[in-house]
């Protein structure tokens, strides 16, 4: 546990990244309404001062990009640029962070709780990801990356809020649902810049249904943000009565969000839903009411098909590659990740110029459904088994819990039973009864990704 100094210590430094985000967040609103050619210098001069760090400060990107002449790099270069993977990442994790002092165990204490704190070295913020193959990813963020971070998140939001009349006297009260630990994405973001003239509430989802709905009509949120799989359950408890909030705005978080339940939580609560794609990795995308869209001055993404080539405007791709062009203290450039992004051709009537993506399709984590009303999300399970001996997990509905095979070293199955059975005894599911086995190999779907949950389906007559 921290001392008294450094609660103080964090808090004082929150407050100056706080003020940072302020002092850049009108720029980067601005920016939704640059042309596409300013956009596009704007990349190819932040690509060349990324790849320009990493060749100087990162001894694995020094030896990849040997040969690249970085002062005449443009985007259409990068092809011609190796990728990278999770697995180069957590295993060279040292050799590519542009800061010697940062290594992957200091990392792994921050997320894991053994630190102390918020902060590493007094500046820097770390994130874990699950990912798709269950194994965990690690990132660190530099001072000002966060910063931009957090304001590229927000930034579609505040042009939205600034341009609705109506909404000019409505205090903004974000009430977010979500993960309960700070080492996730939402949670650390929320943690660091909540503010009193910008109020940010995590509500954990993995806690009972009821808990939940007390902490939202305790807040009585105007925006209310949270895993797409889990906002139609919070709905289901407003139709009933029992969840009161009008919430003016919602936006869909870290999961694809299927129209049967945009059209749900639209009738319950009749507000506008956005549609908002992210990850760890740095890229998050904008909803205008009318579109999606991509960071464009901040990240390079390339959707590819499923023999690695790009996809075009309109085909819908099978994975992508990210460039995250505004943290050089990782430098990811060409980080493969397995989402699915369809590119639109044409450009938004909304005016800006930042390209215009379909409704992500990404990965589907199912919840898990006991008897009527019992609902499990999936982080209920991907709290406890983002574990860093763990490398592949699978987990099953059973009757009354789960079975989990897990690909791991050095994982104490018993307590993960545990652990995970408290957890759904804790959502009020009688005597819950978790198993893990441990497996040399998981079976992949034959597209080769993992079915991590697999919930049971309705028997079909």
């Amino acid at each position: 546990m921290q001392a008294d100094g450094s609660v103080a210590e964090g808090a004082e430094t929150r407050a100056r990244h706080v003020a940072r985000f302020q002092e850049i967040a009108a720029e980067l609103r601005a920016r939704i309404d640059w042309p596409a050619q300013r956009l596009r210098d704007e990349r190819t001069r932040a690509l060349r001062a990324l790849v320009a760090t990493a060749v100087e400060r990162s001894p694995w990107h020094r030896r990849r990009l040997s040969g690249i002449d970085v002062d005449s790099l443009t985007e259409a270069d990068i092809v011609r640029l190796p990728t990278m993977t999770k697995s180069d990442l957590m295993d060279n994790f040292d050799e590519i962070v542009t800061d010697p002092r940062v290594t992957l165990d200091m990392c792994e204490a921050v997320v894991d709780g053994r630190h102390g704190g918020d902060y590493l070295l007094g500046e820097y913020r770390v994130v874990a990801s699950g990912g798709s193959s269950g194994r965990r990813g690690l990132f660190v963020y530099g001072w000002d990356a966060w910063a931009m971070c957090y304001a590229s998140i927000v930034r579609f939001q505040q042009r939205d809020w600034n341009s609705d009349p109506t909404l000019a006297d409505v205090a903004r009260v974000t009430a977010v649902l979500g993960a309960a630990g700070g080492a996730h994405m939402s949670a650390a973001l929320g943690r660091t810049f909540t503010s009193d003239d910008n109020p940010r509430h995590a509500v954990p989802v993995d806690q009972p249904i009821e808990a939940i709905v007390a902490r939202l009509n305790e807040l009585n949120p105007t925006i209310l943000m949270g895993y797409s799989s889990f906002l139609p359950t919070v709905a289901r408890e407003a139709d009933a009565g029992r969840l009161r909030i009008s919430p003016r705005r919602v936006v869909a978080i870290s999961e694809p969000l299927l129209p049967e339940a945009r059209a749900m939580i639209e009738r319950t609560w009749g507000a506008p839903v956005a549609n908002g794609y992210g990850m760890s990795e740095g890229v998050f995308t904008g909803a205008c009411g009318q579109s999606v869209h991509l960071p464009d001055d901040l990240c390079i993404v390339e959707p590819i098909d499923s023999n690695g080539r790009p996809a075009g405007p309109d085909e819908p791709g099978c994975g992508v590659l990210i460039t995250n062009l505004y943290n050089p203290l990782l430098p990811s450039i060409r980080y493969e990740v397995s989402d699915e992004l369809n590119v639109l051709d044409g450009t938004c009537p909304c005016g800006s110029a930042m390209t215009r993506i379909a409704d992500p399709l990404g990965r589907t984590d199912d919840v898990f459904t006991f008897g009527d009303s019992i609902v499990a999300h999936p982080h209920v399970f991907r709290s406890v088994l983002a574990h860093p001996g763990i490398t592949e997990y699978q987990v099953r509905q059973a009757d009354r819990g789960a079975h989990i095979r897990i690909v791991a070293t050095q994982v104490d199955r018993s307590v993960l039973q545990h652990e995970l059975e408290h957890k759904l005894a804790g959502l009020g599911l009688a005597e819950p009864r978790v198993t893990v086995e441990h497996v040399d190999a998981i079976e992949r779907l034959p597209t080769g990704k993992l079915q991590r949950f697999v919930p049971r389906r309705p028997a079909t007559t």
